[in-house]
């Protein structure tokens, strides 16, 4: 047969394509129902190491339970996004000298419509990339008009059961998209900041109480100052009153026992519209709550007029300056704090009181609570559901309304006296509260994200329509996710899926964790080491690679720093590993952990697997070139019996590892089995058979037939991890064997079947067999002898299991031991020179010719004075405090390591010239 060489990139893409072409990914209608929902992504948004990874995970199970027989539905889709979309269009009509505002609305979602047709739909066709097997002609998106319907109605819903409600709120605020944002959206960056010490003159008294504050802009809106009532130094002027600068506003002094003596002067400002804990005490204390911020973070018409009209930043700078006129600035010291930036803006969020429309989070929270407490939902790895049920149990009521044009617009009406009418539409609106001609207006604003990304398991399957879908596949199975989004999305989609449907959305949520670069880095554009999964499985010269790590960056200056350590870590780019290779590796790394670097050298391995098994396949098919299933008899080896147990094995582990989510166990035992097992062992072991005419006709078809259907099923059990390579393999070997199925992709997953008789005799024998190989290969290795080179086995002692299996298993040892004649040798027999060892009972004598031991004591000499000296120059160094104080404690540790080795190294080359020594001597 013609040799063909394992080439990913000539079969990825035309498998593909005749999968999604014959509709192999839709539910097929028949078995126990299994579902997931994918997370929907940004249809911003591109691939990273993130998505692929729960990509990977998510298709191992799809393709798993469909070969199970399970009537299986991936849902797919993709997340409206609505700051990241809006930004991106924006900016498009800026270049073009545009605004938003100058378009209009309607004419600006049109653009946006029409951008997502063009350039929005980049994921998909990387998650096709991928190998992702979900229905796509399911696919949905957030603002599809059947979503569109289920979020209005979930809406419409809430607030008519009070749950829903609009009100002024502190929330988080960005000033250049002009938005209130989520947490998630929200990013805390620590860096360098300052304290200002203020002082605030008492009344009635000449002294005064010093207030520290990292942000003096804000003193404008104080209406308290608070200190500790445990502090001696204050707690006698709590109720007095003090004089604000600059505004010339009394406000009082109150106690409250959350005050940090520590901090600062131990007197804190309360300023309850402008810092979310002091709207807490704000709250608590009856206090007011005065904005003094524009929606642009200008000051506005609440502060004195000289300060009416300035950026944040320069009235901040302008107050420094006056209270230093004025002589009530008593010290400015440095201070590391964490400042709140916008994700997608960058710029400095601001606590924002404003008017905006939020869900009462604590009724739906309680029965989301319950639905862990009683086993309805469960999370691996299991510590994550503290995390659910801690950030439920303190859950605040959730901001859902946005100050964007892209989204799901909130279905509110207001007449001219500023009432609301919640409904469908206009017309419902006025019919159903009899508003006639009345001049209505709809709400501007847009629903958060996050709010129709709740509804998502069950919206995407019909609801609110009874559909057929949502009968036969909710609640879904399995959510694979990460633990950054627990809080911001799976939360809610309980609470939401309880609420609306009655059911918990899913049942089991498998949180994923962070994969990050080799050095244990978070991937990010700033940091230049993100690693694209289709540059992975596809190649990408240096060149290329860098170019696409410094493009678009917002501090050039990083350019060249990230170019420097792109060229280290990749000096030739990097060379293309196929995505069967990227996902098992994936799914290797599925561990419990939640930081997981990324292994190239494991990716690099992954893909020599690949290899492994298609050379495999090339063997097996060799052999069996002639080979026809026929009415002929077969008679099994002990190899046939022992591969097939091991597979049986392989695949109950699979199964459980499976189910419990350990991926990277089930990965490990395919790998274990395929290439350690299979590949190693059963492919030599059947070649003594296949090649020598001694053996029966019966025996070789035996093991031709059992080279086939362990091949076969070891495909199919590696087709969820790696697809292609499994698909590709499993057309040439199936029809050997009159498997006629279309795709191995709908082909039964391989059970788990023992048929073996005699088995823990049989398995016992195999590895009574292994272990004197083993030994005979370790022997050989220790007196360097040529691979190819012959030898004679001396047997003596042992006990008559022993001398069984010798007599059964003879041709075996010869064959992969490199054996030119075995034989036992009696007590008193004179044994020549030998390399020995013991297997049990039994000894193992190795005749070596002196000629042989000879030639290798000068090597081993020469090897064991290099080691000594690499070994002493080390210590030398490792024992220079000069040296161990000024080297980085990274290279220290290194060489400490390497001395190890060498010490190790020194030791076993010593062994191995005593032994040979000995034998020369003996002889």
């Amino acid at each position: 047969m013609k040799k063909q060489g394992y080439d990913p990139s000539t079969l990825e893409t035309r498998w593909y394509q005749n999968w999604e072409r014959n509709n192999y990914f839709a539910a097929k209608g028949q078995g126990k129902p299994y579902c997931i929902a994918m997370p929907p992504p940004n249809v911003t948004g591109t691939l990273h190491m993130g998505h692929g990874f729960q990509i990977s995970i998510m298709d191992a199970l799809i393709r798993y339970h469909r070969m199970r027989g399970y009537n299986t539905l991936w849902q797919l889709g993709t997340d409206h996004a609505g700051i990241a979309t809006q930004m991106i269009v924006e900016n498009l009509l800026c270049q073009e000298g545009k605004t938003r505002s100058e378009l209009g609305r309607e004419a600006f979602i049109e653009r946006i419509w029409q951008w997502k047709e063009q350039s929005g739909n980049t994921i998909a066709m990387q998650q096709r990339r991928l190998g992702v097997s979900g229905d796509w002609t399911r696919e949905r998106f957030t603002l599809d008009a059947p979503l569109v319907d289920a979020v209005q109605h979930a809406f419409i819903q809430l607030y008519n059961e009070d749950l829903i409600y609009r009100g002024k709120r502190l929330i988080n605020w960005d000033p250049v998209l002009k938005t209130a944002l989520s947490d998630l959206e929200v990013v805390s960056e620590e860096c360098k900041g300052h304290l200002w010490y203020i002082e605030y003159p008492l009344i009635g008294s000449n002294d005064k109480i010093t207030v520290a504050t990292t942000r003096p802009e804000t003193m404008l809106g104080d209406v308290a100052v608070a200190v500790n009532p445990k502090d001696e130094r204050y707690r006698q002027l709590i109720g007095k009153k003090l004089l604000l600068p600059l505004v010339q506003r009394e406000i009082p002094i109150i106690g409250d026992e959350t005050v940090d003596q520590n901090f600062g002067s131990g007197c804190v400002k309360i300023t309850p519209a402008h810092d979310f804990n002091d709207h807490l005490l704000g709250k608590k204390h009856q206090l007011p709550s005065i904005n003094i911020f524009t929606k642009d973070a200008k000051i506005n018409d609440n502060a004195p007029l000289c300060y009416q009209g300035l950026d944040r930043f320069i009235a901040r700078q302008r107050i420094i300056a006056d209270l230093m006129a004025l002589g009530l600035l008593a010290k400015t010291t440095e201070h590391l704090l964490k400042i709140p930036r916008g994700e997608r803006s960058g710029t400095i969020v601001e606590p924002y009181l404003t008017d905006q429309w939020f869900v009462r989070a604590k009724p739906l929270a309680i029965p989301a609570m319950e639905a862990l407490h009683s086993g309805s939902i469960k999370f691996i790895p299991e510590h994550w559901g503290k995390t659910y049920l801690q950030w439920l149990e303190n859950i605040e009521d959730w901001c859902i309304s946005r100050q964007l044009w892209w989204g799901h617009r909130i279905p509110a009406w207001y007449d001219e006296q500023g009432k609301v009418y919640v409904g469908k539409d206009e017309m419902e609106v006025r019919t159903k509260f009899n508003l006639g001609e009345h001049p209505l207006n709809q709400d501007e604003d847009v629903l958060d994200t996050w709010f129709s990304a709740a509804l998502w398991p069950f919206s995407t399957l019909g609801w609110p329509q009874n559909s057929k879908e949502l009968a036969t596949f909710y609640p879904t199975n399995t959510l694979v996710t990460g633990f950054d989004i627990i809080f911001f999305w799976v939360a809610r989609m309980v609470m939401f899926g309880l609420k609306f449907t009655g059911q918990v959305p899913f049942k089991d949520i498998y949180i994923t964790g962070l994969i990050r670069d080799a050095h244990g880095q978070k991937m990010s554009k700033s940091k230049g080491n993100i690693l694209d999964p289709i540059d992975l499985a596809d190649g990408i010269d240096l060149e290329q690679l860098v170019a696409k790590r410094t493009a678009n960056l917002m501090q050039a200056n990083l350019a060249q720093k990230i170019a420097a350590q792109t060229k280290k870590d990749f000096p030739r780019g990097i060379s293309g590993f196929g995505i069967d290779a990227l996902r098992f590796t994936f799914c290797s790394l599925a561990t419990t952990s939640r930081d997981i670097n990324f292994d190239m050298a494991k990716l690099e391995g992954n893909r020599n697997f690949c290899t492994k098994l298609w050379n495999c396949a090339r063997f097996v098919l060799m052999q069996t070139e002639n080979f026809t299933l026929d009415n002929s008899s077969e008679t099994y080896s002990i190899a046939d019996h022992w591969i097939t147990e091991k597979l049986n094995e392989t695949l109950s582990t699979v199964a459980t590892e499976l189910r419990n989510y350990r991926f990277d166990l089930a990965t490990q035992a395919i790998y274990e089995f395929t290439w350690h097992q299979l590949c190693d062992w059963y492919l030599e072991l059947v070649k003594p058979i296949l090649s020598d005419s001694q053996f029966d006709a019966t025996l070789q078809r035996g093991a031709r037939k059992t080279l086939l259907t362990i091949l076969e099923k070891t495909l199919r059990m590696i087709h969820p991890f790696m697809p292609f390579i499994s698909e590709e393999l499993w057309h040439q070997i199936a029809p050997k064997l009159g498997i006629r199925e279309v795709t191995i992709m709908l082909a039964e997953y391989p059970q788990c079947q023992t048929t073996v008789t005699n088995l823990q005799t049989t398995m016992r024998n195999m590895e009574w067999l292994k272990a004197i190989i083993v030994a005979i290969r370790n022997l050989r290795g220790e007196i360097n002898i040529a691979p190819q080179k012959h030898l004679m086995l001396l047997l003596r002692r042992g006990d008559i299991e022993d001398r069984e299996n010798i007599a059964a298993y003879g041709y075996y040892i010869k064959w992969l031991a490199k054996i030119a004649t075995l034989q036992w040798l009696e007590e008193n027999e004179k044994m020549p020179s030998s390399a020995a060892t013991t297997v049990g009972k039994l000894e193992l004598h190795l005749v070596i010719d002196e000629a042989d031991l000879q030639a290798e004591l000068p090597r081993l000499t020469k090897a064991l004075a290099k080691a000594t000296s690499e070994y002493t120059l080390l210590t030398a160094k490792l024992q220079n405090q000069h040296y161990i104080a000024k080297a980085p404690a990274e290279l220290v540790a290194r060489d400490r390591k390497t001395l190890v080795t060498h010490e190790e190294q020194m030791q076993q080359l010593q062994l191995r010239l005593d032994k040979i020594r000995a034998m020369v001597n003996h002889g």
